[in-house]
């Protein structure tokens, strides 16, 4: 296996990691929404749950980059 097959299996995964948070964020914002929190509390943690989904995104785009490169220059 050659570097830049090994970097674009690498970003996959990268991607799936990141995929995965972005399901998980979404669940979770949902769960809050149907909680029943008062509204301070609800912004509170819906804020903390937007940290998280660009966390995940940013994750995801890394992920891609990384296997866009490996598949260009592989």
């Amino acid at each position: 296996m050659s570097g830049f097959q090994l970097l674009t299996w690498v970003g996959a995964g990268i991607t799936l990691v990141g995929v995965a948070g972005l399901m998980w964020t979404a669940f979770t914002a949902n769960q809050l929404r149907k909680s029943g929190l008062e509204d301070a509390d609800l912004r509170r943690a819906l804020q903390k749950a937007v940290l998280r989904n660009m966390v995940a995104l940013f994750t995801a785009v890394i992920g891609l980059m990384m296997v866009v490169v490996g598949i260009s220059l592989g």
